[in-house]
């Protein structure tokens, strides 16, 4: 009666299983450069099998550890299409783990979150060269499934190849990139040194500001004239009541004063020395000569 109902649903076992690893140039046939170019692995058709039998959570992502150095990295799966007991990683995967050909690699089934933030430094400064990097690593980055804090991946674009080391990953070290909205930065590029601003010498003004500020209006202290007591002129009275007086020049002070819709020149204009005036003469009425227009008849 009970042959249809299951009390205990199928829990997804881990799929663990060692095989040797060879860089995709190793991979007979023709030449896979998109496998180069991503970051996913191929597998053996048994490795398939056994995954299936697993019920294991879509998409497949697999944990890759080198159990001689300890280094561990992660990767999608791109086919299932490699000679039993052997997988093809790209050349950037084998290098971060420290692996040579031959080498035996642990593989892992794992689950990872969805990524939300990645930060990459550019291994070389020739990456500023690229007019939109976002768009260059966003392109490249359709061919991963996830990312690995501290893995230096790399991407080609125009024919370059452009290392890029994953500095950090949210919310993991390790996360999913396959149908996600992820935010991005860049840091500085290894070596890179920001251009040091030169400062301009500050050049010394040619006019007085003093002598561009107004002169003062309504009362100033200490302007006017003393007398002496003893009913005697003071010898430097005329020189010191005629000397300007002169406004101590505080920059950033408004104009109160201006208007809209009107510009002011100031100008550096001395008024002339009372010195070199000539003597004007008073104008005075009817002190004129007097002409005649008819000639004068000369007298007999």
């Amino acid at each position: 009666m009970f042959g249809g109902f299951n009390m205990f649903p199928d829990i997804p076992r881990p799929f663990n299983t060692q095989y040797k690893c060879f860089s995709v140039s190793m991979l007979p046939g023709n030449e896979r450069h998109d496998v180069e170019r991503g970051g996913k692995i191929i597998m053996p058709p048994s490795a398939l099998d056994q995954l299936t039998r697993l019920n294991i959570v879509y998409p497949m992502l697999f944990k890759l550890t080198n159990k001689k150095t300890n280094r561990i990295t992660h990767c999608g799966v791109l086919e299932f299409v490699a000679d039993e007991g052997k997988v093809y990683l790209p050349y950037w995967m084998m290098h971060n783990l420290l692996l040579e050909e031959g080498d035996y690699l642990q593989i892992e089934s794992v689950s990872l979150p969805v990524a939300t933030f990645s930060r990459f430094q550019p291994q070389s400064e020739d990456f500023l060269d690229i007019t939109n990097p976002k768009a260059v690593l966003e392109n490249g980055l359709r061919s991963f499934a996830c990312l690995t804090t501290g893995d230096v991946i790399a991407i080609k674009y125009n024919q370059r190849i452009y290392e890029l080391c994953v500095l950090e990953t949210k919310p993991g070290p390790a996360v999913s990139i396959i149908e996600c909205d992820m935010n991005v930065e860049f840091a500085p590029p290894v070596g890179y040194k920001e251009p040091e601003r030169q400062q301009k010498p500050e050049e010394q003004m040619s006019v007085d500001p003093a002598e561009l500020m107004p002169e003062p209006s309504g009362f100033v202290a200490f302007r006017g004239q003393g007398n002496r007591l003893d009913g005697k002129k003071k010898k430097d009275a005329s020189s010191s009541s005629d000397a300007p007086i002169k406004v101590a020049y505080q920059r950033g002070v408004p104009d109160y004063n201006y208007k809209i819709g009107t510009l002011r020149f100031l100008r550096n204009s001395r008024p002339p020395s009372k010195e070199n005036k000539e003597p004007v003469e008073e104008f005075k009425a009817f002190t004129g000569e007097g002409f005649s227009l008819r000639k004068s008849k000369a007298k007999k």
